[in-house]
């Protein structure tokens, strides 16, 4: 079995959105490296479960790191993307998006507007 690489595991950190098959965390680094976090566009006609999958998943960045710079680690790329130079956004220039260490944090004025119950101190699932 090929080696893999470093990843930190944010340990307490939800692994998904309860009764859903959204997941928040990877269980270990991909062996061919971390997958590139991109923007992705939201589109307004997002079903509501999509919706609540982002919000919940700020709600355990803001709980979790708050208003710190966090390192990627096992954090799944795939949820980052569709919160990606909006609500999070890199922390450290070069920002290098295929890197289990990139550093990212929470754009706190534009995540408040866009998914203001992700700050609220209970999310309701």
């Amino acid at each position: 079995m090929p080696k893999l690489p470093d990843m930190t595991k944010h340990r307490g950190f939800p692994s998904g959105l309860p009764g859903t098959g959204f997941q928040f965390t990877i269980r270990r680094a991909n062996p061919k490296g971390a997958t590139k976090i991109i923007e992705r566009k939201r589109y307004a006609d997002r079903s509501d479960q999509d919706r609540k999958a982002d919000a919940a998943f700020l709600h355990s960045l803001w709980h979790h790191f708050g208003d710190e710079p966090f390192e990627r680690g096992n954090l799944d790329a795939g949820r980052l993307s569709w919160l990606f130079n909006r609500e999070v956004i890199p922390a450290e220039t070069p920002f290098d998006p295929q890197s289990y260490e990139a550093l990212l944090q929470i754009n706190e004025d534009q995540a408040r507007e866009s998914f203001p119950e992700a700050f609220e101190e209970i999310f309701e699932v």
